[in-house]
């Protein structure tokens, strides 16, 4: 095989135990070829360990790099590479197969299925995977250049492509299990708190995220229910007139209020927070605003 589109890749390639066989198989192939680096990861009892680890190569390289996968199916390994952003994975049970999504979709990870292909088939895979370009013409277009229409989509889809999946809400990409529940909320303002927005998780036991504005205050208040709180980011202080003690509280910071223990807060910085109650979410104030800001504002003058 004269091989062309391939040349200059890096291939990462791997299978768990029903794939390995046919791994086995087809990297002797790769290897024979020239102008290739093969990288054998060889094999996972968890399928889906072995996708993530070439699914984080080829998404961190998608330009010089490609994955080989082979399992079972093939179609259990696709779906775990294919969580990284960058990575197109397709499971090919033919040289069609192959030469579709290449033209397609861009494909840069293929995934064989153990199960039910022959190596000799395998290989034919491999080599149209390896030569077809991406627009290429293919059995999908009869074999004919693509029209206009479908070469205008195709021109446009890899910058599109490229953004589904990464994040677009400002927050990074955390693995936060709160930060990732965050994402994509809407928020309902807390009226008797101007500044504040909540939006509520879970009813009872109550759950809820919280954003308060720079210089926002919360008037004194309780509730029938004790509170933890974990704050995201930002900066504030709490004071438990109850118990007349002071918090001051930041980015990973915990407090646990008990059940009406009176309590009002400053906001110093734009900042979230987690929190939960052990009942049914309420508020009972105990004082007006003008009559907390004066409090707090003697209290921060006087260095408390």
């Amino acid at each position: 095989m004269a091989l062309t589109e391939g040349t200059g890749l890096k291939i990462y390639a791997g299978a768990d135990p029903f794939g390995s066989e046919l791994k086995e198989a087809v990297v002797a192939h790769l290897q024979s070829l020239p102008g290739l680096e093969i990288v054998d990861l060889g094999t996972d009892p968890k399928y889906y360990s072995v996708a993530s680890v070439i699914g984080r190569h080829v998404g961190s390289s998608p330009d010089t790099t490609r994955g080989l996968l082979v399992c079972g199916t093939g179609s259990g390994v696709a779906m775990f590479a294919n969580k990284y952003p960058g990575v197109y994975a397709t499971t090919c049970l033919t040289p069609d197969d192959a030469i579709n999504s290449r033209s397609i979709n861009s494909c840069n990870v293929l995934t064989l299925s153990g199960l039910a292909t022959a190596p000799s088939d395998a290989i034919k895979i491999v080599d149209a995977w390896l030569n077809t370009p991406f627009k290429a013409p293919c059995p999908a277009s009869g074999g004919e250049p693509w029209g206009e229409d479908i070469q205008a989509f195709l021109d446009a889809a890899p910058a599109e492509m490229e953004k589904i999946g990464k994040d677009e809400t400002g927050l990074g990409e955390s693995t936060c299990a709160i930060c990732c529940l965050r994402k994509g909320m809407e928020f309902q303002p807390v009226d008797i708190m101007p500044g504040g927005e909540m939006k509520i998780v879970r009813e009872s036991p109550t759950s809820a995220y919280v954003k308060f504005k720079a210089g926002s205050v919360e008037p004194a208040h309780h509730h029938t229910f004790g509170h933890d709180l974990v704050v995201i980011k930002g900066t504030k202080k709490v004071w438990n007139l109850t118990k007349k003690e002071s918090y001051d509280l930041t980015d990973g910071d915990f407090l646990f209020t008990p059940a009406g223990d009176v309590h009002r807060v400053k906001y110093f910085t734009d900042t979230e927070f987690f929190i939960r109650w052990d009942g049914h979410w309420d508020i009972f104030l105990d004082e007006d605003l003008d009559t907390a800001r004066a409090a707090i504002d003697k209290e921060i003058g006087a260095g408390n």
